[in-house]
């Protein structure tokens, strides 16, 4: 009984218990998906203006797609639907994490914090528009080079191509949140730049890595890719140390007003 009040105390007080912590955690995440769903269905909606855009900037001059299941168009409009709907949920997700370790966080880092969500979709969209204009065009003129070679024509398939298009782009514009979301864990006292750099090695082969298996196999292509993965991870590295620094200084500057009214 007395166990029972303790508990009941505790919640009067503001203190969540593991079990609140993790319901809190699953309605935010529910709510990211809810947002996710409703994006895909809006999505859906610009589907065709995105399809017309992207066939007619397509690296060739004259692209001929074509349909070779009945499933074939439904399919690609799911995935534009996807595309577009991570425009708008990654902000929202971005928003959701923000919530649920406010009541964590002082006032200062609530505020400042607050501040990556618009960020997150700006690196998205600057991720999207490095995959499309710099590396898809790398990767579709090799295709073409190594088709052209074996003496073959080139036929496009409305779902590989398209297919081919989105393995590039999700991926790498999913990476240029690494610097948002390791500056926002640095703020918040997950990471700090100690621990980056004892991962620096690890991380550059990995970035080394994902360079060389979405790009043609050639040195200069590779390099072309690999280079700004590494940019991002070293602009991660300099964030966190400032958002380290800041936290530190907050946290001094709340123990010396907690010294002073003591």
């Amino acid at each position: 009984m007395a166990q029972q009040t303790g508990s009941a105390d505790q919640r009067a007080d503001g203190e969540m218990s593991i079990w609140d912590h993790i319901g809190e955690l699953r309605r935010r995440i529910i709510y990211s998906l809810i947002v996710f769903a409703l994006g895909m269905a809006g999505g859906l909606f610009g589907a065709q203006p995105l399809f017309d855009y992207l066939v007619a900037a397509a690296p060739a001059e004259h692209l001929e797609l074509h349909a070779f299941s009945p499933w074939d168009a439904i399919g690609l409009y799911m995935k534009f639907a996807v595309l577009i709907s991570f425009v708008a949920a990654i902000p929202f997700a971005f928003y959701q994490l923000w919530a649920f370790v406010k009541p964590a966080i002082g006032p200062r880092e609530r505020r400042a914090t607050l501040r990556y969500i618009p960020g997150a979709l700006l690196m998205f969209l600057i991720g999207l528009s490095f995959a499309y204009y710099v590396v898809f065009p790398m990767a579709y003129y090799f295709t073409e080079r190594v088709t052209a070679s074996m003496g073959l024509e080139q036929t496009y398939g409305l779902t590989q191509y398209f297919s081919f298009l989105f393995n590039l782009l999700l991926p790498i514009s999913l990476l240029f949140e690494l610097p948002l979301v390791i500056m926002f864990l640095s703020r918040i006292g997950i990471l700090n730049p100690a621990l980056l750099k004892k991962m620096r090695r690890v991380a550059w082969f990995v970035m080394v890595v994902i360079g060389v298996i979405i790009t043609p196999p050639d040195v200069i292509s590779d390099l072309l890719v690999a280079i700004p993965l590494i940019v991002l991870f070293e602009f991660s590295v300099f964030l966190s140390g400032i958002a380290h620094r800041k936290r530190m200084e907050a946290r001094r500057a709340r123990e010396l007003e907690l010294e002073n009214e003591s």
